[in-house]
């Protein structure tokens, strides 16, 4: 595996760990925090259902004070997901994936900086950090340059279509 996406592997399961638990048995599970909250749901006994959700509302914020349990909502979701875009990596269920999730086979973002490496080659970073390379790039296409809009599509054996700023696509990766 290269470095950047050993490190981006890395980084995926950090946040399986924060989302699902420290795995040390003693800890609850995400799910076994909504499941003491669900059976409070139930109570009938005003009492006893106070002293049942006093009780999931101190676990749940103990569990997160302990780094065992992370609340992420969907802007965060959405904000990784760019961020890891480009980057082949186990469907951990970590970033939505659902029917509501966006369709992450595009990404469309702005180029912050680029680095020409020879005569038909260039490096790239987006607003989101991930650095790109092109290769081989026709004579016909214009420099990109800061500022420029860009649209990454998936494309076959881990390599993507990059539209720049309206141009006619050319074949890239994801390095960093």
């Amino acid at each position: 595996m290269r470095l950047s996406t050993v490190a981006a592997l890395r980084a995926a399961l950090v946040l399986s760990a924060a989302v699902a638990g420290t795995g040390v048995a003693a800890q609850a599970s995400t799910q076994d925090h909504f499941a003491a909250l669900r059976s409070c749901q139930i109570q009938t006994d005003p009492a006893a259902r106070l002293a049942c959700y006093d009780t999931a509302a101190k676990d749940i914020v103990s569990a997160a004070d302990a780094g065992a349990l992370r609340v992420v909502d969907k802007e965060e979701i959405q904000r990784t997901r760019r961020g890891l875009f480009g980057f082949s990596l186990p469907d951990l269920g970590l970033f939505g994936g659902g029917s509501d999730a966006p369709d992450m086979d595009m990404l469309e973002t702005t180029i912050t900086s680029v680095r020409y490496t020879g005569g038909d080659s260039f490096v790239f970073r987006t607003k989101e950090g991930a650095t790109w390379q092109v290769t081989n790039v026709p004579s016909r296409l214009r420099e990109a340059r800061t500022g420029d809009a860009v649209v990454f599509k998936r494309a076959a054996m881990a390599s993507y279509f990059i539209r720049i700023d309206g141009q006619m696509g050319v074949k890239g990766k994801r390095i960093d």
